[in-house]
């Protein structure tokens, strides 16, 4: 749908776009919901899509934003992409769940552990590393080193 196209009346579904937008733990939902949004052109709908632009976690949904506002008309700027860790001190969070576990245990139990304690940060993870995000994760959790117990 072009922008010709766009309603300009608000979805009568808004608050359930909203609060997938808001979905921390699944960046796929909020990519999905950023494509629903630009199918409306209103005040609330252009709001909504600059504040995911400017703030999301996941690089991707943020571009997504960005190019359903530029198809609105709205004269906005992409953010430069972070240089810093997508969630801040994600190395801390990943040792403490390491720490958790027995001392003998394989990275299948700390993946399972991380996404089951911090779905929210392993989904944030997945969506900016892409197909590296796997060999990122077992090479930070093989570097995590653990204080004598």
């Amino acid at each position: 749908m072009n922008n010709k196209e766009a309603k300009s009346e608000l979805p009568s579904h808004f608050k359930e776009l909203k609060k997938s937008a808001n979905r921390t733990s699944n960046w796929r939902e909020r990519l999905d919901t950023v494509e629903e949004l630009g199918q409306w052109k209103n005040e609330q709908t252009v709001k909504l899509l600059t504040r995911i632009m400017m703030t999301d976690n996941v690089y991707k949904v943020q571009e997504a934003a960005f190019r359903q506002l530029k198809k609105m008309g709205e004269d906005v700027q992409l953010p430069p992409k972070k240089k810093s860790e997508a969630i801040k001190g994600v190395k801390k969070i990943m040792l403490r769940i390491k720490k958790s576990l027995p001392e003998d245990h394989t990275f299948k139990e700390f993946e399972e552990k991380f996404k089951k304690m911090r779905l929210d940060v392993y989904d944030t993870y997945e969506g900016e590393m892409g197909t590296d995000f796997n060999k990122w994760l077992e090479n930070t959790w093989a570097s995590l080193t653990m204080p004598n117990r």
